[in-house]
């Protein structure tokens, strides 16, 4: 898990968002009202609800911004964690701890615990074949 997340408020900007995935070489960050966590923006995002929609880099984050964020509360195992990301097909899970946002777990995070590799992989393995599926592209 990481605790030290890159995140953005509402009154930030998709260019701002932008700059900040680059700085960071990130493309998840967490939209936060002082630690509450309200939402994420990915760099999938910003394309799909950004720029393929014509919205400039001004506009306001809450236009691209994804609502209902999928999280886990720290008590929760590596296992579980695997188990939402594969089951919802998505790599970074926030951890939030009443309504605060506490730290990510990436999918690589699970990876490089050899006792769930297994999991991780199939995770990742479920990812990669829905977006072959959809005709999207994948990252590895």
């Amino acid at each position: 898990m990481s605790t030290d997340c890159v995140t953005a408020a509402l009154q930030d900007n998709v260019y701002e968002l932008a700059v900040l995935m680059k700085r960071h070489d990130i493309g998840f960050v967490p939209i936060v009202e002082g630690s509450k966590l309200i939402g994420v923006v990915t760099d999938r995002d910003l394309v799909v609800r950004g720029y393929a929609e014509k919205h400039s880099g001004s506009t306001d984050v809450a236009t691209v911004m994804t609502r209902e964020v999928k999280t886990i509360s720290p008590e929760a195992t590596a296992d579980e964690a695997a188990r939402i990301m594969a089951n919802n097909k998505i790599r970074r899970l926030a951890i939030v701890e009443d309504g605060h946002l506490i730290g990510i777990v990436a999918i690589g995070d699970l990876a490089v615990r050899d006792i769930f590799v297994h999991e991780a992989g199939e995770a990742l393995s479920e990812i990669s074949e829905q977006g072959a599926d959809t005709g999207q592209l994948s990252h590895h």
